[in-house]
C-alpha cells in the first residue's frame, strides 16, 4: 500500500492545507486546466520537430519539467525517505512518463495525431468502464464516445511501426492514470512530491536517450526557449493540474473527462490555427460536453 507518510512536500502541512481546500472545491476546474495545456504543449514541441528530431523533444521536454521540479519538490530527498513499495512506485511512474513521452512523439513523426489520438483515448475507455458501475454513468459514456469518434478522424494505418509506437503510447497513458491516482491517494501536496521524484527518474532514463538530438538547442537561444515552453505547458502545469484533480476525482470519472481533450484540441484549433470546425465537428462537442456533465462521479 502506498505509505502517504513516506513522500511528503516540502512543506507537507502547509501543502496539504491549502492544495487540499483547493482540490476540494475546484477539481473540475484543474483538469480543464490540464486539457488545456495537454495541447498547448505539442503546438509549440512543432516548432522544434524540424530542428532536435522527436526523442531530443522529449529529452528536453522531461528535462526542463525535471529542473523544475527538483527545486521545490527535493526529489531524491523524497526518494530516499521512502519504503520499498513507494520506491517501486515511483519507479514505476517515472520510466511509464519517459517511454510514453518518447512514444508519443515517434508516433506522431509517422501518424496523423488524429489517429494516434483515437488509439489513445481507447484505453481511457476500458479504464472508464471499469469504474463506471451505474446505468447513468454508462450511459454518459457512452454518449462522450460518439462525440469523440466525431471529433477524430479514425484510420487504419498502413505504418505498422507508427502503429506500434502509438499503441504502446496509449498503453502508457491507461498506466499514467492508473499510477497518477496511486500517486494522488496521499493528497494534493504528496501527490506533488511523488510527481517530482517520478520525473526526475524519467529524466534519466531519457538522459542517454535524447541527448545527442537535443544539442541543438543548446546552441541557439529561441530553441531552447521554446523547449523551456514545452516543458512547461506539458509536463509541469498539465501534470501538477492532473495530481490536483485526481487527489479528489474518482478514477473512472477522470478517465471519463479525458473524453475532453478532442474538445480543447479543437478549440485550440480554432483561436491559435484558424482552423474552424465543421457542423460534424460541433456535433461532437456537444455529445462530449453532454456525457461529462450528465455522469454522477462515485464516491
Amino acid at each position: 500500500m502506498y505509505d502517504q507518510t513516506q513522500v511528503p512536500a516540502a512543506d507537507p502541512a502547509a501543502a496539504g492545507s491549502t492544495l487540499g481546500r483547493l482540490t476540494e472545491k475546484l477539481p473540475h476546474v484543474w483538469f480543464g486546466v490540464s486539457a488545456v495545456f495537454h495541447y498547448l504543449g505539442p503546438a509549440f514541441a512543432v516548432l522544434l520537430f524540424p530542428h532536435v528530431g522527436m526523442l531530443g523533444m522529449a529529452w528536453l521536454r522531461i528535462a526542463t519539467a525535471a529542473l523544475i521540479f527538483a527545486p521545490l519538490t527535493h526529489p531524491w530527498r523524497s526518494f530516499a525517505r521512502a519504503d520499498r513499495s513507494t520506491r517501486l512506485l515511483l519507479l514505476a511512474f517515472g520510466a511509464c512518463l519517459a517511454v510514453m513521452n518518447c512514444s508519443f512523439y515517434l508516433a506522431l513523426d509517422r501518424l496523423p495525431i488524429s489517429l494516434v489520438a483515437a488509439i489513445e483515448f481507447v484505453g481511457t475507455i476500458g479504464v472508464a468502464v471499469i469504474g463506471l458501475r451505474s446505468p447513468r454513468n454508462l450511459a454518459a459514456l457512452a454518449v462522450a464516445v460518439t462525440g469523440t469518434l466525431l471529433l477524430i478522424d479514425v484510420k487504419w494505418s498502413s505504418d505498422p511501426l507508427g502503429l506500434f509506437w502509438a499503441l504502446l503510447n496509449g498503453a502508457l497513458f491507461v498506466g499514467y492514470i492508473v499510477l497518477g491516482h496511486r500517486i494522488a491517494a496521499s493528497g494534493a501536496g504528496g501527490g506533488i512530491a511523488s510527481l517530482g521524484a517520478a520525473m526526475a527518474i524519467a529524466f534519466v532514463i531519457v538522459l542517454p536517450i535524447g541527448f545527442r538530438d537535443a544539442l541543438p538547442a543548446f546552441f541557439s537561444p529561441p530553441l531552447l526557449l521554446a523547449a523551456i515552453g514545452v516543458g512547461i505547458c506539458s509536463s509541469v502545469i498539465p501534470y501538477i493540474c492532473d495530481q490536483l484533480a485526481m487527489s479528489r476525482l474518482p478514477r473512472a470519472s477522470f478517465a471519463l473527462m479525458l473524453s475532453l481533450l478532442p474538445v480543447t484540441a479543437t478549440l485550440i484549433g480554432v483561436i491559435v490555427l484558424r482552423q474552424i470546425p465543421s457542423l460534424t465537428d460541433c456535433l461532437g462537442i456537444a455529445l462530449v460536453v453532454a456525457g461529462v456533465a450528465f455522469h454522477k462521479p462515485a464516491r
